[in-house]
Parts: C-alpha cells; sequence; structure tokens
C-alpha cells in the first residue's frame, strides 16, 4: 500500500480540490484507495457528500481501539472510498502528541491489504499532525500557486524537513495558474530548477474546479474534458509513473 499526502504550509493553494480529483483518478486507473479527510474543516469530506463525523472517535481511532471499517464510508465514486473527517479531528493533534513515527501507517494497518493507496487530505499547519504525516507517506505532493508568498512556504517546508532530518520526499505541482500574468509566467518558468522534482504538469486556474462545491463530485465526473479535468487526469499519470 501506498500513501501520499496533500500538504502546504499555505492555505488557499488547492490541495483539497487535488486531493478529491487525484483520488478519482487513481480509482479511475483501476487502483482501490481509499482517502483520508485529516482537516478538520472537512472540505474533503464535503465534496464526496459525506458527513464529519468517524464512528466512534478519533481518538479511539488513533489508539486502535475503533473498527476502522465502520469508519470509512464508499463514495459515489467507484474503487474510491472515504475516511471522513470530523469535528473532532481537531483532538487528532493532541492524540498523536506522544505516539512513535509512521503511527498513521499504522492506524490503516487492518485495512492494508484492501488498499492500493491512500492518499491525505491535510490541514496547512506544522505541528505533531504533520511530523506524523511527514513519518508515513511515500512523498509530499505540495501545490504551489504560482506566486512569492507560495514559493516562500514552500521553502520553509523544505527547510522544515532538513532540519528534522525528514527523508520524505517534496514533489511540488503548479495549481491555479494563469499564464496571462507576467508574474505566474516567470515563476512557472524558474520553479523546474530550483525543484528538480517538481511535477511538470501545471493545473489551472479553471472555472470547472470552482463548481466543485456545486456539484459535490471530482471534476473528472463533470467536466472531464475541461481544462481542469484534463489538468488532473495527466497529473495522476504523471504520479502514477513516478510510484511505479
Amino acid at each position: 500500500m501506498q500513501m501520499l499526502a496533500l500538504y502546504s504550509i499555505k492555505g488557499g493553494v488547492g490541495k483539497t480540490a487535488s486531493a478529491v480529483n487525484l483520488a478519482a483518478e487513481a480509482a479511475r486507473d483501476g487502483r482501490r484507495v481509499l482517502l483520508w479527510d485529516l482537516d478538520p474543516q472537512a472540505a474533503t469530506t464535503f465534496y464526496l457528500r459525506s458527513k464529519p463525523k468517524v464512528r466512534g472517535g478519533v481518538d479511539k481511532l488513533v489508539k486502535g481501539k475503533s473498527d476502522l471499517d465502520r469508519a470509512i464510508r464508499g463514495t459515489d465514486v467507484e474503487r474510491l472510498d472515504l475516511l471522513p473527517a470530523a469535528l473532532g479531528s481537531r483532538d487528532l493533534e493532541a492524540a498523536l502528541e506522544t505516539r512513535k513515527p509512521s503511527r498513521l501507517r499504522k492506524v490503516l494497518k487492518p485495512v492494508m491489504d484492501s488498499y492500493d493507496l491512500v492518499v491525505l487530505d491535510c490541514p496547512p499547519s506544522l505541528s505533531a499532525l504533520a511530523e506524523q504525516i511527514f513519518s508515513s507517506v511515500d512523498a509530499l505532493l505540495v501545490p504551489v500557486v504560482p506566486t512569492t508568498l507560495s514559493l516562500r512556504t514552500l521553502e520553509q517546508l523544505d527547510a522544515h524537513l532538513d532540519a528534522l532530518d525528514h527523508a520524505c520526499p517534496i514533489w511540488p505541482f503548479v495549481t491555479l495558474a494563469d499564464r496571462r500574468k507576467t508574474l505566474h509566467r516567470q515563476v512557472l518558468e524558474s520553479l523546474g530548477e530550483r525543484w528538480p522534482k517538481r511535477l511538470s504538469t501545471t493545473v489551472p486556474n479553471a472555472s470547472a474546479v470552482e463548481r466543485m462545491g456545486l456539484e459535490r463530485a471530482p471534476v473528472g465526473h463533470f467536466a472531464r474534458s475541461s481544462p481542469g479535468g484534463r489538468a488532473y487526469a495527466a497529473l495522476w499519470r504523471e504520479i502514477a509513473q513516478r510510484l511505479q
């Protein structure tokens, strides 16, 4: 079972939309996918038409005292299941504070044989939860808006991982891009030089992605041929190739 995290220190960069769309594309590709909504705002849970509630509570889930199968829910996307967020997800920080590294992977051990891929939608913070994410996943998928502040947070994340000697690879990719803007074009041209592991697919600032909140579905389900739909399909193909 492989694990990927959609993670950024900065909010508003398209993290949740990317988590939902990439998980859906992986499922369309034939993989059995579990999408775990770790963000208390529960936007991923909302997009997939579920309620923000974990049976047994997140504290018991972390301690291994809760039936994981009862907490996981199916979605309208074939081969894609959801471990929803909960209002109690704020308690996750406290529950993980004293846990050893890779606890998130251990929590998922009872269902490990049921999935090929786990995708984590993560809150934008450096915390005990973030440390568990860094030690559990195979790679961090970091959405970057082509602006100075977004690039700065990417540098901060890299420095943080270096300081803690985390070997977790960072795979940045560009979201909300508008090639009509000079700054966006300049950032797109220079990003590959500083970040050789950058994913080359660029996700545009597309109206179809904004409509996800109305449709409550991945872009590929209601606007697959749109620029946003094509971009996420291409981005998943690039990620899948790396995972091989």
